[in-house]
């Protein structure tokens, strides 16, 4: 990040993106903030992005992205938090384009809730559709290991 004088600002962790950063260290307004914020002009330009993104969506409890970003073909009516949960991090063990339209993200997410440590693993199906003249990426459904 630079500032206006030119000089690197140092991110703190308190502003590193809860996905961890893509690339590591990324703040949250340089890295899944700009899909969050500006998701009507600007969506997230792959699944892994959307995925990252989708992860910072659980942690700030934002349902209206969460639901926005949703295949409509399998997007619930609504999303409830588990009140308490802490998320710890995110892993994503890989991304893969399965071809012009599909892909996949596996992924541990961790978390701590009510004191007790969890781990999701999941092989997340994303869809990528043109609406409204701009090409979106969509979660569609995923596995649970």
């Amino acid at each position: 990040m630079v500032s206006n004088t030119g000089a690197k600002r140092v991110v703190t962790q308190e502003e590193i993106c809860a996905c961890g950063g893509h690339p590591a260290g990324k703040s949250f307004d340089a890295c899944c903030g700009r899909w969050i914020t500006n998701y009507v002009s600007s969506p997230a330009p792959d699944a892994q992005a959307l995925m990252r993104s989708r992860y910072s969506g659980f942690v700030r409890e934002d349902a209206s992205y969460l639901l926005a970003t949703w295949h409509p073909s399998t997007r619930p009516g609504s999303i409830d938090f588990d009140r308490g949960v802490k998320w710890l991090g995110l892993e994503v063990r890989s991304h893969l384009l399965l071809d012009a339209g599909h892909a996949e993200v596996e992924f541990v997410a961790r978390s701590r809730f009510q004191g007790r440590a969890t781990r999701l693993h999941e092989l997340s199906r994303f869809k990528q559709e043109e609406i409204d003249g701009m090409t979106r990426w969509f979660y569609l459904d995923g596995v649970i290991y």
